[in-house]
């Protein structure tokens, strides 16, 4: 019997861990963490062999972690040089990084986005703001969390804003400025992808705002600093008729084969006239526990699957080639 490789979880909030770590278990893998918040990279030195798995968030910052993304990119560069085995490297983690690539990316697919553009400086968000016909929103070009999105109705409210002790514009200096998609129902649909396969797609409120962060942790809001503050206990989220040979759906996978994208939870919003609309590929993606209980579905059990029936087996075989 072949030896499963171990896993090496690459990491920043240790209070999403747990789901993931009980599956990869509960498939036969060994695992360690490896926190990148902090630390030393010694380019000179060889990784570790098995499967690394980037779980790096671009809400890093708003735990107080805002080194990670920068020692993460050098950290994956590394794993590669190497030929490392790394699911959601270095492309896939450059995508979560920024909703400007997100958006080019789904446009190359076909898949119809809100009209997007990024602004950096005072009178070019001005300039920006101007060009919406209608209401539009703002969030942070490396964002997470649906923390920092605020909508707006008119250009004199959003300069009134930017010009405001108020005025966050994110890590990175980088404001995404995004038509907004008023739905008939107060909601938005994330379908999750792992593997190139459909799993689930999911119906989430946001009559209690956008902060839509699906994991079990992050519905506790006096669970301390490194969760993310989002209010609902499962009863937010709902099951969606989204099914697996929805046209949107295959679009979905394909745009994650040709991205390396291998977990995803991916983001739609539907206007009153069906129009939907895609806005946000999420490739630290959480399950909520509760919801998949319901529905019989383990999301990071069926992602430890993909490891053991496709990653681990490609893995062997590559050192079979090489040996």
């Amino acid at each position: 019997m072949t030896t499963l490789p171990l896993v090496h979880i690459l990491f920043e909030n240790e209070a999403w861990l747990e789901p993931l770590e009980t599956g990869l278990a509960a498939e036969g893998f060994s695992f360690r963490r490896v926190k990148l918040n902090e630390g030393i990279l010694d380019p000179s030195q060889t990784p570790a062999e098995g499967i690394w798995l980037n779980r790096l968030s671009p809400s890093s910052h708003t735990r107080g972690h805002d080194t990670t993304v920068a020692l993460g990119r050098e950290f994956l560069a590394w794993l590669h040089a190497h030929g490392r085995r790394v699911v959601n490297g270095q492309n896939a983690f450059e995508l979560e990084m920024s909703k400007t690539r997100q958006d080019t990316a789904l446009r190359r697919q076909g898949i119809v986005t809100p009209k997007t553009l990024l602004a950096i400086g005072h009178d070019h968000l001005v300039e920006a703001a101007a060009q919406f016909q209608g209401p539009f929103i703002t969030k942070h070009n490396q964002g997470g969390k649906g923390l920092g999105i605020q909508l707006f109705h008119s250009v004199s409210a959003f300069e009134k804003y930017i010009e405001s002790d108020a005025f966050d514009a994110g890590p990175d200096g980088k404001i995404i400025l995004q038509q907004y998609i008023k739905p008939p129902q107060p909601y938005i649909t994330r379908v999750e992808i792992v593997g190139g396969r459909f799993v689930l797609a999911m119906r989430s409120s946001t009559e209690q705002g956008f902060e839509l962060c699906p994991s079990d942790a992050c519905q506790v809001p006096s669970a301390g600093p490194d969760v993310c503050p989002a209010d609902g206990g499962g009863s937010k989220f709902s099951q969606s008729d989204v099914t697996a040979d929805d046209p949107l759906v295959q679009q979905y996978i394909r745009l994650c084969k040709t991205e390396n994208i291998e977990v995803a939870g991916i983001e739609f919003v539907e206007d009153e006239n069906g129009q939907r609309y895609t806005y946000d590929i999420n490739g630290t993606t959480n399950y909520s526990g509760v919801f998949g209980e319901k529905i019989g579905v383990d999301g990071m059990r069926e992602f430890a699957r993909y490891l053991r029936s496709t990653v681990a087996p490609a893995l062997e075989r590559t050192k079979v080639t090489a040996a």
